[in-house]
């Protein structure tokens, strides 16, 4: 079985790690999360064997100091595009989803494309502030009216 290194996809640039994808179909023989222990979300596969059962339990109410904000991502159907940026808008890298594909998106600009009909599910951070206080629209990629959260 695979190990965190060999399960993730990592995208770096200039020292920051833009996002963090898990293929569908990515198998470990134990639970594994592939994310830094200091990062504000943390992602990764759990597996346990037949009957396994965890032991109940509420987590704890811990204040935390949360200055970025992440967003997960897991295609359920079609084919999706993220594409990153830097600080300027000029394009870095576009990554591919399909089916099952997990993308944890950790920081720099980011925007997703819509290849196939898709959906996906879309996890993050809140209270969400609106689209005036939690967007910055990059350097020649004007604001689009209606965007979504």
């Amino acid at each position: 079985m695979a190990q965190a290194d060999s399960i993730v996809e990592r995208y770096v640039f200039n020292g920051v790690t833009y996002g963090e994808v898990i293929r569908a179909g990515a198998r470990v023989a134990h639970s594994t999360f592939v994310s830094a222990p200091d990062s504000s979300m943390q992602m990764g596969l759990l597996a346990h064997g037949a009957g396994f059962v965890e032991v109940p339990h509420v987590h704890k109410e811990i204040p935390r100091t949360i200055k970025d904000l992440q967003q997960f991502l897991v295609v359920q159907r079609g084919r999706v595009a993220i594409d990153f940026f830097d600080g300027d808008g000029a394009l870095l890298q576009t990554v591919e989803l399909g089916p099952g594909d997990a993308m944890l998106l950790m920081s720099g600009g980011h925007s997703l494309r819509v290849i196939e009909d898709a959906q996906c599910v879309s996890v993050k951070q809140g209270p969400f502030l609106g689209v005036e206080n939690d967007k910055i629209p990059l350097p020649g990629h004007p604001a689009t009216p209606g965007a979504q959260r």
